[in-house]
């Protein structure tokens, strides 16, 4: 799908942030005149509505994004149990096809000038048969930009992931420090770490924040990394 315009949101974890850093980036987008729209193509942990299930991150998305589309379009794959979502998949007794992703992709991508994607979990969470959540970016063919959840052990798992995503032979555009733990101590000594050893540009670091802020987020962030 290399016809996509848009960039694929990946952590080094779950609850890292992925979701504050994809809204961030639609907002700093979307102040510089872009038209973006949201997708989180798999999501686990949805809660019954009227309307059927609903996750909490897609409709951050949603809400964000420049077009108000169907929920259905930004969250093709919505599981209730808060598990991994190949195993909420397999008791739902649903396969996760990337070929339904793909065209939701397409069908959002036609409606803004760029698309941001939120992977589930981190890189190598499995979906399907198909593949991995780094597969599901192999196959969107977008370019990614990593979300490093900064707490103790951040570091490992920023390499790791920085080097497993160059290793699908996707270009990593660059890297966000999104500050989950208010305690993380030597701060700048870890920040400067992975300045020295991600060998893409770090798009900008946010502090801890109690509430969900998108204007806060996206003023912490330098879309003009991405854009250039």
């Amino acid at each position: 799908m290399s016809d996509l315009r848009g960039f694929f949101i990946t952590g080094t974890d779950t609850g890292v942030g992925k979701t504050w850093i994809s809204c961030g980036l639609i907002t700093a987008l979307r102040q510089r005149g872009h038209t973006v729209i949201g997708m989180k193509p798999v999501a686990s942990g949805c809660q019954r509505t009227a309307a059927g299930l609903r996750n909490e991150d897609a409709l951050r998305l949603q809400a964000v994004s420049s077009v108000q589309l169907s929920y259905e379009a930004v969250n093709p794959y919505a599981f209730e149990p808060p598990i991994a979502p190949h195993i909420a998949a397999c008791e739902a007794r649903v396969e996760i096809a990337f070929e339904r992703i793909c065209e939701s992709a397409a069908m959002l991508g036609r409606h803004g000038d760029y698309l941001i994607v939120e992977g589930a979990g981190g890189w190598r969470v499995p979906l399907s048969k198909q593949g991995d959540i780094g597969s599901l970016a192999q196959v969107l063919g977008l370019p990614v930009v990593l979300v490093v959840g900064v707490r103790l052990g951040c570091i490992n798992q920023a390499l790791l992931s920085a080097e497993a995503i160059v290793a699908r032979g996707l270009p990593l555009v660059g890297w966000t420090a999104n500050v989950i733990d208010p305690t993380t101590e030597r701060l700048a000594e870890n920040l400067q770490l992975l300045r020295n050893e991600i060998f893409a540009p770090c798009l900008g670091v946010v502090p801890f924040l109690p509430r969900f802020q998108p204007e806060v987020l996206a003023a912490c962030l330098n879309v003009k990394e991405i854009l250039d």
